[in-house]
């Protein structure tokens, strides 16, 4: 085989001199030219000052904003200075780059280009080192053009560096979800080492291509987990919802539609003219629908009537209004002005129920049954029954007739939340006294309907002298109550037929030990408070079917099988007993598991057979949901949203699902209201049994609420289902009325309802905190001003 001719070296040699002479020629040619256009003042041609020759800083029209850029381009010099130059310099570059392309993913829009001379990527508006007279000029133009004052500038700074830190939590919460994911989203990598990170993405170029190539990721820009999981179509199906078990009342609703794109100049905001004013709770004060009523026998008038439209009106705040008092303290005093009541006051004072104190309303902690103080009252009931075990055995209770909530307020001492309800009546506000003082009570009554509860979820219900006839039409009221009373819970009636011998308590007496016996309810001890100069009977719920099939009477008559222990919307009381579970798999077989274990132990009920709102099996579903929320709450809520949660007691959760958000909060000094929307799955029973409580809602009707009374409002995917049935507008006055002055709203949402939502809100004045969109979900903190509109609406 034929080999080619060596190399003469001294040829190579001679063409190696020769390259590296003209290679040396052509550096310095290219040096000396260099500083030829540094010294140069013309090098740089006017047409290089078009918007349209540099794309990213457009001069010749103002900068418009999108609803969720991370622009800084109309905020103050030293609202974007950075600390220092050089390193930091670059991480703060980095931290603006993935900031910018989170709102923004359309390369069409100038969002996100690579240079052809660096091959760096370049985002629309962003802010390099080298570009501070651009930015000088772009402010000047910005400021001649839009005239913004100096307070939205400062504004607008505040909400740029929580939008900052919101994404480095965010960033944080998507790390530790790569690892070990809820939910693949639809344009996740099918496999995990495919998948970038927001760093590594934003330092090389060659990764953001490859990554731009991923379907329904486009650029690779967005971790793969967005922070908002969506609910399995499959898992719908398995699941029941409270309007569907609710069937006969199912006409409720409001099917007038959605309520569309609602800009902030399209409505102008009225105070409500109604008679009850600053305590004006829509579905309770229709006076139309109160006066048509044929019968007021049942209380009926005090059950919820709403208008067939919501009010689109604002509800003013009572004169000299001040932020309410933080908790502990608000247990004790709250301000006067505040709940301006004292009907109360006069009727209740000599039990300790409540005083006025100069500005102050002060609470001693007393009641009609426990006037030397709740605690001491509370240390009597577990003495009387040690197995009821406060904040171990018994998590979850129910008092009824609350009045002013001091023993709910009180046994938050004991581990144990209390679902304190009473009717908006004539004890002028009792309820809003309770939310005031940071205790968790709702306006309820116990009338002609089911109360909004799940059946077999509360582990103790409590009555002290709560004035309801237990004993009257066959019993209905105390049914009612056996519905929601767990297998095995506890009744405690403290109350005079107890312990007094007149003869009408003596006959009420009479009447509900024949009651209670026929209910196979077992009377387990009747006790005497001396100090107190009162008395308590204390009844147990069954566990079995046994007694009642041993009954020589079917009465109170056991309820038929095709009635829905469940069903609770606007559904007639029914005088009858469901059965007990007998059978290992069904709620209510077995008692939940001690707290505070119960609170992130799957239910035993749920099996691996049942999907999850998100599609895994039940459990699975449970426990990563929980895991979701802690780290959201963590890395996010905690430091990222503007909140000073010092100054939060009263939450809702306005779609809580499995109850994960309010068990993310449990070791802060809040409570959290979990609402289950009557169109959603079922997951109440759920909620409860993990030691938590809540609600069923429609919110498409006002909530049953004082005015002012909750500090923090989370909306999760909660608005874009509302629009499809009722007026967002609505809602959105709705969360005014119900969030304090200085309160907070969280929402998490679609990026079209996001933007809807912050025109509404600061068409209303809330301060807009932060608004943040990634992977075609957004985020929007807001903050409630003390703003109200002057002009009053017409008469209602």
């Amino acid at each position: 085989m034929a080999m080619g001719k060596p190399r003469n070296p001294k040829r190579s040699s001679s063409s190696g001199s020769y390259v590296s002479t003209v290679t040396m020629l052509g550096l310095v040619a290219l040096c000396a030219l260099g500083l030829w256009m540094l010294t140069s003042s013309s090098v740089v041609p006017p047409s290089r000052t078009s918007s349209s020759s540099n794309p990213r800083f457009p001069i010749s029209k103002p900068i418009q904003r999108h609803a969720f850029d991370d622009s800084q381009g109309d905020l103050p010099d030293d609202a974007i200075k950075g600390d220092g130059d050089g390193d930091g310099a670059e991480q703060r570059e980095d931290s603006k780059k993935q900031s910018l392309v989170e709102g923004q993913t359309d390369p069409d829009e100038g969002s996100i280009r690579e240079d052809p001379d660096s091959g760096v990527l370049q985002v629309t508006l962003q802010t390099y080192p080298n570009q501070t007279h651009q930015e000088s000029e772009i402010t000047q133009n910005q400021q001649q053009n839009q005239e913004r004052d100096s307070q939205t500038q400062i504004q607008d700074a505040r909400k740029e560096q929580q939008q900052r830190e919101y994404q480095e939590a965010e960033i944080s919460e998507d790390q530790q979800y790569q690892q070990t994911p809820i939910e693949n989203s639809p344009g996740e990598a099918k496999e995990s080492n495919q998948t970038e990170t927001i760093e590594q993405v934003a330092s090389t170029v060659a990764a953001a291509k490859e990554e731009e190539h991923n379907e329904g990721n486009p650029g690779g820009l967005f971790p793969a987990h967005s922070g908002i999981r969506r609910e399995s179509n499959e898992s719908k199906a398995a699941w029941a919802t409270q309007a569907a078990q609710s069937m006969n009342q199912k006409g409720r609703a409001s099917d007038d539609g959605g309520g569309g794109g609602i800009t902030s100049k399209e409505f102008v905001w009225e105070l409500c003219n109604v008679a009850a004013g600053a305590d004006y709770i829509p579905c309770l004060d229709n006076v139309q629908a109160i006066r048509r009523l044929r019968s007021r026998k049942h209380f009926e008038h005090r059950e919820r009537h709403c208008p067939q439209e919501g009010p689109t009106c604002l509800v003013p705040a009572p004169q000299g209004y001040k932020r309410s008092i933080e908790w502990p303290n608000s247990r004790d005093k709250i301000w006067h002005a505040n709940v301006p009541h004292t009907k109360l006051a006069e009727v209740k004072g000599h039990q300790n129920w409540l005083k006025v104190t100069g500005e102050f309303l002060t609470f001693p902690g007393g009641g009609t049954q426990f006037i030397h103080g709740a605690l001491h009252y509370i240390d009597f009931i577990q003495k009387s029954v040690p197995k009821i075990n406060w904040g171990k055995h018994t998590r979850v209770v129910l008092d009824v007739g609350c009045g002013v909530a001091s023993f709910g307020g009180y046994l938050f001492e004991r581990d144990v939340l209390t679902m304190s309800f009473a009717p908006k009546d004539e004890h002028e506000a009792q309820v809003q006294f309770a939310l005031e003082r940071g205790i968790p009570a709702i306006s309820a009554v116990m009338g002609s309907q089911r109360l909004p509860f799940p059946s077999r979820v509360f582990d103790l219900v409590h009555c002290a002298r709560c004035r309801v006839p237990w004993h009257v039409e066959g019993g209905a009221l105390l049914l009612e109550l056996n519905r929601v009373l767990r297998p095995g819970g506890y009744f405690v009636w403290s109350a005079t037929p107890v312990y007094q011998k007149l003869p009408e308590d003596t006959e009420i007496w009479k009447a509900m030990s024949s009651l209670t016996r026929s209910m196979c309810w077992d009377l387990v001890t009747i006790r005497k408070d001396k100090l107190n100069g009162i008395g308590a009977a204390i009844y147990r719920k069954p566990v079995s079917n046994e007694c009642y099939q041993q009954r020589r009477r079917n009465s109170p008559p056991m309820c038929k099988d095709g009635d829905d222990a469940n069903a609770a919307w606007y559904v007639p009381l029914q005088a009858c007993m469901h059965r007990v579970p007998i059978h290992s798999v069904e709620r209510g077989y077995q008692w939940p598991e001690n707290w505070p274990l119960r609170v992130h132990k799957p239910p035993y009920w749920l099996n691996n057979s049942q999907k999850g709102i998100y599609g895994k099996p039940a459990p699975e579903d449970f426990v990563t949901d929980y895991e979701h929320w802690k780290t959201v709450v963590t890395k996010s809520y905690m430091s990222g949203l503007g909140i000073s949660w010092s100054n939060v007691r009263n939450v809702m959760d306005m779609r809580a699902v499995y109850g994960g958000f309010a068990a993310a909060l449990k070791d802060l000094k809040v409570w959290v209201m979990n609402v289950v929307n009557i169109d959603s799955p079922d997951t109440l029973p759920i909620i409860y049994e993990r030691g938590l409580f809540g609600i069923y809602h429609d919110w498409c009707e006002s909530f049953s609420t004082y005015p002012r009374t909750y500090d923090l409002l989370h909306a999760d995917h909660l608005f874009s289902r509302l629009k499809k049935r009722c007026n967002l507008l609505v809602v959105i006055a709705e969360v005014d009325r119900i969030v304090r002055p200085g309160g907070k709203l969280i929402v998490r949402d679609e990026p079209s309802v996001i933007g809807e939502v912050e025109n509404i809100l600061t068409s209303l004045h809330w301060e807009i905190h932060l608004t943040f969109t990634k992977d075609q979900d957004g985020v929007l903190s807001a903050q409630k001003t003390d703003w109200r509109p002057q002009v009053h609406s017409s008469l209602s």
